[in-house]
């Protein structure tokens, strides 16, 4: 069987997908803008909050202690991804029998609840201990709707096309890599015209106010979009058949394949985007609207090279280039931060953004295509969902915490490596997995 048009079809008990027109260049644009919308919504408010984290510590979690202070905000970030599990499979199950689109929209719509509370919560000097406990049920809130949107989404984009899987699922990534320009280039103008009472009064609730205009826009989009003729095909054949459908319980294997396949791309933003622009503040001692520049590069170069890798990927496979980007990431990324440790300097740092947004690159623009594949057409918004959400909460809602806390604790500011190294590893052991059970398919087929 060809790896590049349905990978992992017989490896997986998956039901060859039925023929699919060919979308038109304006449907085109508006699959991907509409599925990538929630994408980047969510990144971008994710990602403002961690960038934001000194001040927002302050405004809900004040305390004598700046550093414990400033966990409990990253943490209150974390805890949001406890929900992703449960998002996953609510939101999952839904989109599975109802329908990706309506499983979009109804993401969206929680999304936007948690950005509004974001925007226009009162700090805990006006209101006291209510103040961090809304703000903390708004992160559950919109954990539960992320994690449903990863697996929707891509389930709508591959589903409209069987030649183009890569390219059209790519843009769940090239939609993170653009909202990290956009979370970034907010924190690195902020902290560079607003003075700092300003900054913490007021100036940090601006990008949650943006993104908060951008969600509806992706709710109307969403809402007259029509469903995918993959899942409209398949339920219409569960209804004129007799033979079982196929059941959620005999994917097992490849739910945990999926959430090894995850570690190193969450893992990658996470430490490498989301923590950073901290790290270089605080142990690097660089200025923050350097490290926050930085960043933008790294959302750039994502942005750019994740649609050409899946395009790639459509072409020569998914996981040569995956499991390739997964062995050079393991090989290269400690001595990378040993180097930036030994030069902490702007240069330096724009050095290993420069390699690690590439390498992010390559490894996620094929990665929802992969995952879309292992998973047959009519658990496949169950399975994406699920896996995604495993993997983004087991290795990466917590990584800024485990980082930070292992750096206080030990005082070993090469730290964000050894993550990064075991996720590689993970992912690389993943991918082997699933392309071994590929070959043997392919072998009886």
């Amino acid at each position: 069987m060809n790896e590049r048009v349905y990978p992992g079809a017989a490896a997986t008990n998956a039901e060859p997908p039925a023929p699919i027109a060919a979308p038109s260049k304006a449907m085109i644009r508006r699959i991907v803008f509409s599925s990538s919308i929630g994408n980047a919504l969510e990144w971008f408010d994710f990602l403002v909050y961690g960038y934001f984290a000194t001040v927002i510590a302050k405004a809900f979690f004040p305390s004598h202690d700046e550093w414990l202070s400033t966990m409990l905000a990253i943490g209150t970030f974390g805890i949001s991804f406890l929900m992703r599990p449960l998002g996953a499979i609510v939101l999952g199950v839904y989109g599975d029998r109802k329908g990706r689109k309506a499983a979009l929209t109804l993401a969206i719509l929680l999304m936007m609840v948690g950005t509004f509370t974001m925007a226009v919560m009162p700090s805990y000097a006006h209101i006291g201990i209510a103040a961090p406990l809304l703000i903390l049920l708004a992160r559950l809130v919109q954990g539960f709707a992320v994690g449903g949107e990863f697996g929707s989404a891509t389930a709508f984009m591959v589903e409209h096309s069987e030649a183009r899987r890569g390219y059209y699922a790519s843009w769940q990534f090239a939609s993170q890599g653009l909202a990290a320009i956009m979370a970034a280039a907010f924190g690195s103008v902020l902290s560079a015209w607003l003075p700092q009472p300003q900054l913490e009064s007021w100036g940090w609730r601006i990008p949650f106010v943006f993104g908060l205009l951008v969600g509806p826009v992706g709710y109307y989009i969403r809402s007259h979009l029509d469903e995918t003729p993959e899942f409209l095909a398949t339920r219409a054949a569960q209804k004129t058949t007799s033979a079982p459908g196929i059941s959620f319980a005999n994917q097992w294997l490849n739910l945990l394949l999926a959430v090894g396949i995850v570690a190193q791309s969450t893992v990658g933003v996470y430490v490498l985007q989301l923590y950073m622009p901290l790290y270089a503040v605080k142990q690097l001692h660089l200025p923050a609207t350097a490290s926050f520049a930085v960043v933008v590069l790294n959302g750039g170069l994502q942005f750019i090279f994740s649609p050409l890798m899946g395009a790639l990927s459509d072409r020569i496979g998914r996981i040569r280039i995956m499991l390739g980007t997964s062995i050079f990431m393991g090989a290269t990324i400690y001595p990378m931060f040993a180097w930036l440790q030994a030069h902490p300097t702007v240069a330096s740092l724009v050095v290993l953004q420069s390699v690690a947004g590439i390498l992010k690159a390559a490894y996620s623009g094929p990665m929802p295509a992969l995952m879309s594949e292992i998973f047959p057409t009519r658990v496949r918004s169950t399975g994406l969902s699920i896996g995604y959400a495993l993997g983004v909460t087991l290795f990466g809602g917590f990584a800024p915490t485990i980082v930070e806390a292992f750096i206080h604790v030990t005082g070993d500011k090469l730290a964000p490596s050894y993550y990064v190294l075991l996720a590689a590893v993970l992912s690389g052991i993943s991918l082997a997995i699933v392309a071994w059970r590929m070959h043997v398919a392919r072998r009886k087929t």
